[in-house]
């Protein structure tokens, strides 16, 4: 930006001016904003030109200046302002009060299109100082629906999908102002502005928003005003001038919801949508967790509901972890965290793999494993360390699985990141065989199939390719499954009949394959079949995971993508079963998943993502949620009978899945 670019842009304005007509200066000024503010920086000279501008602009005519006052109002709520310096601050602030009535001028002229109008508004709130000002680099443009906010007290991001959804009633009430409520002293232009407030009534529901809005405009703005009153000025100006009519009306109804509260899905406290729509708003306190709120399943519910994909709801509960104590929203104890072991005994590793264990007539064993190639056994009962560290593996173990034999042993294989694959004796913590192998990229997935009528196999799968098929015992490999080589992320063993299981994988570009290990052709597809590519397409949904769900009418597939959905499936068909569990904050990421039938034959997952700080615990049949924040970064998860099992950076904790 050169002072000739603005000495240039002011001829034009002041021709426009003497003239009442041309359009020139609009593309240059438009031009000469990149010179302004940069990527969400405002420039040194900002604050030497805009005095400049602002003058000339105050001198057009008010409904050819819209645009110009919406840009200023971008540059002044900019993510960065650098300080003003002390010689240009007293023409700076006087340009600022201008820019307020010249734009509210503006303001008062109707026609602009609606969404626009809102931003010139937010822009005129802005230019008064007003803390809720930089809510304007939140209201979209288009027609997006999403709402992001971020929590005054945690500072973490809550996003709302479907937030914009044109309500045909408020969702909340109008806020209140405060007794008495606060005057702005100076001089101010806002006077119009109530009067036209009390002209015309939109609609429905707006009498009580309106006079809020009435009485922060005839008071001045002033900055001692709750966010949630300006707001109510802000929407009810787009409801009565936005253009045309019908659109003014449907997006200030819209953003009325702003008025409302959101609930923080980390810290579970409620807030103000105002507050949350600023950084570091003035005066923001918490209502606590019980207010009626937005949550991120995008309900405004107060007894904490949560939308599923098709919209029907079920009861949604958050839990977080203070020590070894699982505590509820309301701050109850819902259970006891047990901490099988901080670290593998010996190492500061973390654990990156679960198996559990479960051996006719002997306790369950929990196994874990971790960079160092060495393998921990616990008591999943009592978290007593059983083995461990077991040495032998010359290599980090990714993944593990149990091998149920035919004689009624129960084997524990490993698999490693330079491809080795280790077998384990759980009753004597002893390697069956040394490791053995050598595949590139190492071993992504391990599983155990049986085939009628056949030994149980060990199924293994790489990100090169290879899946094959093993003896567990001799450690000779048998058979192989992907025959057109897909790069494998994930691998789950699905149980169709007795002593029949077919193999899920998902592969890194997020397809699903389907095998039969039972035929020998991999070409054949014997008994499995492939998932609806309609249905995937459709849910646009790329799977990085697979596992097994058992449930009272026989086992389904889970695939979770890294968004954070989860679908399940019916490995007979095809065809999609019941509902997703859709994405919420902080879902997204490589997902892990587990289910089991804990208690009572209902049907239990629980999803989480790797290296994330928090849990869904979710009931498909009846569609409660249950949000666990965790303070450790979890990395796989397993379910050993009514407890769930937690492999993180640290270690391995248990926690039970009921109220105890």
């Amino acid at each position: 930006m050169t002072a000739d670019e603005v000495g240039a842009l002011l001829e034009q304005m002041a021709s426009t001016a003497a003239t009442g007509t041309g359009d020139e200066w609009r593309r240059t000024w438009t031009q000469l904003t990149e010179g302004l503010m940069d990527d969400g920086v405002v420039s040194d000279g900002t604050y030497a030109a805009l005095p400049h501008l602002v003058e000339a602009a105050a001198a057009l005519p008010p409904g050819q200046t819209v645009d110009f006052w919406v840009d200023m109002g971008f540059i002044m709520t900019a993510d960065y302002m650098p300080p003003v310096p002390a010689y240009l601050a007293a023409g700076f602030s006087a340009a600022l009060r201008l820019a307020e009535r010249a734009a509210t001028r503006s303001l008062l002229v109707a026609g602009a299109p609606a969404r626009r109008y809102a931003h010139l508004a937010l822009s005129c709130v802005a230019f008064t100082g007003h803390h809720i000002g930089p809510a304007l680099q939140r209201l979209p443009d288009s027609q997006d629906s999403e709402l992001l906010l971020v929590c005054p007290g945690c500072e973490s991001d809550t996003e709302i999908p479907e937030f914009f959804v044109n309500p045909v009633r408020p969702p909340v009430e109008a806020p209140e102002l405060p007794d008495p409520a606060p005057v702005r002293r100076a001089e101010h232009p806002w006077g119009e502005v109530a009067a036209a407030l009390g002209q015309e009534t939109p609609g429905e529901g707006w009498a009580p928003f309106l006079r809020v809005a009435r009485e922060v405009a005839a008071a001045g703005v002033p900055s001692q005003s709750p966010g949630q009153a300006v707001l109510c000025l802000v929407a009810g100006l787009v409801a009565i001038k936005g253009a045309p009519e019908q659109a003014g009306e449907d997006w200030g109804r819209q953003l009325m919801s702003l008025t409302g509260y959101f609930r923080c899905w980390e810290c579970e406290l409620t807030w103000t949508i105002a507050d949350g729509l600023v950084d570091n708003p003035d005066g923001a306190r918490s209502l606590g967790p019980l207010a009626e709120a937005w949550t991120d399943s995008g309900w405004p519910a107060a007894t904490g509901e949560t939308a599923s994909a098709n919209g029907t709801r079920g009861a949604a509960t958050r839990f977080r972890r203070e020590g070894t104590a699982l505590l509820a929203a309301d701050g109850t104890l819902h259970s006891r965290i047990a901490v099988l072991s901080d670290s593998p005994p010996g190492s500061s590793e973390g654990v990156n793999s679960l198996a559990v264990v479960s051996r006719p007539g002997r306790p369950t064993l929990v196994a874990g494993a971790g960079d160092r190639g060495t393998v921990c056994l616990w008591d999943a009962v009592d978290g007593r360390l059983v083995h461990g560290p077991l040495p032998g593996h010359p290599d980090g173990i990714r993944s593990m699985t149990a091998l149920p034999l035919a004689d009624g042993r129960v084997l524990l294989a490993s698999g490693g990141d330079t491809g080795t694959i280790a077998v384990w004796d759980p009753v004597t913590g002893r390697p069956v065989r040394e490791p053995a192998g050598n595949w590139p990229g190492g071993v992504t997935g391990m599983c155990a199939a049986t085939v009628p009528d056949g030994e149980p196999l060990l199924v293994t799968a790489t990100p090169r390719g290879a899946v094959r098929l093993w003896n567990p015992d001799t450690g000779a490999a048998v058979g192989r499954l992907n025959p057109y080589g897909s790069p494998i992320r994930s691998i789950a063993a699905i149980p169709v009949s007795a002593g029949h299981t077919l193999i899920a994988a998902a592969d890194t570009a997020g397809r699903v394959h389907m095998w039969d290990p039972a035929v020998e052709d991999p070409w054949e597809p014997g008994a499995a079949v492939q998932l609806s590519g309609r249905a995937l397409d459709e849910g646009d949904h790329r799977a990085a995971a697979v596992a097994a769900v058992p449930t009272p009418d026989g086992t389904l597939l889970a695939t979770g993508d890294d968004g954070g959905v989860v679908m399940l499936w019916d490995p007979a068909t095809g065809h999609p079963v019941g509902d997703a569990l859709p994405s919420s904050t902080g879902t997204a990421g490589i997902p892990a998943i587990t289910a089991a039938m804990p208690y009572g034959g209902r049907t239990v997952l629980v999803v989480g993502n790797r290296w994330g700080r928090n849990l869904r615990i979710w009931e498909p049949e009846s569609g409660t949620v249950r949000h666990i924040a965790m303070d450790v970064a979890i990395t796989c998860l397993a379910i050993a009978g009514p407890d769930l099992i937690v492999g993180h950076d640290r270690g391995v904790l248990r926690l039970p899945l009921t109220r105890q």
